[in-house]
């Protein structure tokens, strides 16, 4: 099975695709670290390497895939091409997709926590507060390929063990 995390930076996709890679002994490939090894490789910070970050993961879920296990994305796939890609991935590989979108419906904790959380890749910046309002924009709905897929949305409100709860189960059916 391919899983799909999809939600604006700080949400806690990262944090929840972790917990149940363990769990279901499943790869965890997330876009961040990819890119900021582009980066470290002296490519320049003006080239598309979020582009970039996303087709080398999309190498490295399919390898996984080819393996035998299953693979979970962590990305924002905040836009339907980014998300109907993983679609596509998924019927290239006769396997099932599944999206988990993580929100933060409490604006000053989802603040708070992208601003405490910290640099977790050295050669990328971490997104501002501002940024991330300004990406709210962008997100876009749910609409082609990618909204006829099972997709469930998890409040990092939440305690996380209840969201990983609702993940694992909704994996499951």
């Amino acid at each position: 099975m391919l899983i799909a995390m999809a939600g604006l930076p700080g949400a806690g996709k990262s944090t929840i695709a972790g917990i149940l890679g363990g769990r279901l002994n499943a790869s965890v490939v997330s876009v961040d670290p990819i890119e900021s090894a582009i980066l470290a490789a002296g490519i320049d910070s003006d080239q598309p390497t979020g582009l970039a970050a996303y087709l080398v993961a999309e190498t490295m879920a399919e390898l996984v895939l080819d393996s035998g296990h299953h693979v979970i994305v962590d990305a924002v796939n905040a836009v339907n091409p980014a998300r109907e890609q993983w679609v596509t991935l998924a019927a290239k590989q006769s396997e099932q997709v599944r999206f988990i979108e993580v929100v933060c419906s409490d604006v000053d904790v989802h603040r708070r926590r992208l601003e405490t959380r910290g640099q977790r890749h050295p050669h990328v910046d971490e997104p501002t507060w501002h940024a991330v309002e300004q990406s709210l924009d962008d997100y876009a709905d749910w609409s082609g390929p990618s909204a006829a897929v099972a997709r469930i949305t998890l409040d990092s409100v939440q305690p996380l063990g209840v969201n990983v709860d609702l993940a694992f189960a909704f994996l499951q059916n």
